[in-house]
């Protein structure tokens, strides 16, 4: 049986195979014997390595253990625990926060505890996996709206009962395409319909809006937006996730979610690392700065070269291909000229709209940058893209 669906994935150019890094995420990293340029990784700051971040993860773990031990509401709870929540409550400008193992265990913890049988979720065409999942164990009505369409959303909040419980699911940043959720719009519509918003806003942790607080804070709406979800291993450069909202959310979290009320508690150094990373956030702005400078040198060469790009508007920089073995041939080739950037393809993205993945860093230098296009160049011109 799983030979036969293996084949099934390898005739279409799906199979996927786990490809191990020799040396530590970076802007350059050891793959297959050599070093080459990395184009695909989310540590967005530079932060997973960072002296800061990388000490506190050791005295974190020499001081309390490499795990917590047991659940949070068992005995889990470590000061680390404590001291990231009540920092990503004040980063954010919130009453509370709470962590979790993993952005995926907070969309099905949160989505499921906020609505269930009876109500109503819409949710965006393309929200991550783990929103998608959690709007199904909801046990809610599950509609889908066009990407990025209020108008859609508008006809949809129209049609429904007036006082039917409704959620709003989307994602801040989208993690394969770039580009930005309408929020102030959204907020609009669940406000003038009775729905609430829910947010995750992964891929704007620590890179949108002026403090690096996120989507919410680039748009102008955290008076609109009260709670949101975000993870702690993107541009925080550590592990797992949070959602931060008022004190009786948050609470009502911690006796209705699921995925936290039945998981061992993330490991203190994990939790300490992340806090240490929310400090090197707020004291090194430099480092926001030098990634919006590296985004703009990418994307600006790659439109020269003449590669078809999706709207992106962050650090992520998808080359659309359409077809997953032409994907596959070019990230080879990429490889080849010495930049690591896989082949995206279905189902973390819809069929035929399979892509190379773009994504930059603050730590990567401009003549870093400069090699990647060339890379790009030629592999572009190997495979019949360009």
């Amino acid at each position: 049986m799983f030979r036969k669906r293996l084949q099934q994935l390898a005739d279409h150019s799906l199979t996927r195979r786990l490809m191990a890094l020799g040396s530590a995420t970076g802007p350059t990293v050891q793959f297959r014997g050599r070093q080459v340029i990395l184009l695909s990784s989310n540590d967005y700051l530079g932060l997973a390595t960072h002296p800061d971040v990388v000490q506190a993860a050791v005295r974190a773990t020499e001081q309390y253990g490499a795990g917590a031990g047991a659940s949070r509401l068992v005995c889990g709870t470590l000061p680390p625990h404590q001291l990231l929540e009540s920092s990503l409550a004040a980063f954010q400008h919130t009453e509370s926060a709470l962590v979790f193992g993993s952005g995926y265990l907070a969309n099905l913890g949160t989505i499921t505890s906020l609505i269930q049988r009876g109500g109503l979720i819409l949710a965006d065409r393309l929200c991550h996996a783990s929103l998608i999942d959690g709007c199904r164990l909801s046990g809610a009505n599950f509609r889908v709206f066009r990407h990025g369409d209020c108008a859609h959303v508008e006809s949809l909040l129209k049609r429904r009962r007036s006082d039917r419980p409704t959620l709003i699911v989307t994602d801040g940043v989208f993690s394969m395409d770039g580009d930005l959720a309408p929020l102030p719009d959204l907020a609009s519509l669940a406000a003038q319909h009775g729905a609430t918003l829910y947010v995750d806003d992964a891929h704007g942790t620590g890179i949108m809006g002026p403090m690096g607080r996120g989507t919410i804070e680039h748009f102008g709406v955290e008076a609109q937006i009260p709670f949101h979800m975000g993870t702690l291993g993107k541009a925080l450069g550590s592990s797992g996730a949070y959602v931060v909202g008022p004190h009786d959310m948050i609470d009502y979290l911690i006796n209705t979610s699921r995925p936290f009320i039945f998981t061992t508690a993330p490991p203190p150094g994990t939790v300490a690392a992340a806090a240490a990373a929310l400090t090197v956030v707020q004291n090194d702005p430099e480092r926001r700065t030098r990634l919006w400078a590296n985004r703009h040198r990418l994307f600006e060469g790659l439109q020269r070269l003449g590669f078809r790009m999706a709207p992106t508007v962050s650090p992520i920089l998808p080359i659309l291909i359409g077809d997953a073995a032409k994907a596959l041939a070019f990230a080879e080739q990429l490889l080849t000229q010495g930049v690591f950037a896989p082949a995206i393809r279905p189902p973390t993205v819809p069929n035929e709209t399979s892509r190379i993945r773009v994504t930059v860093t603050s730590e990567h230098r401009p003549e870093q940058i400069d090699e990647a296009l060339h890379a790009f160049d030629l592999a572009g011109q190997a495979t019949g893209l360009l």
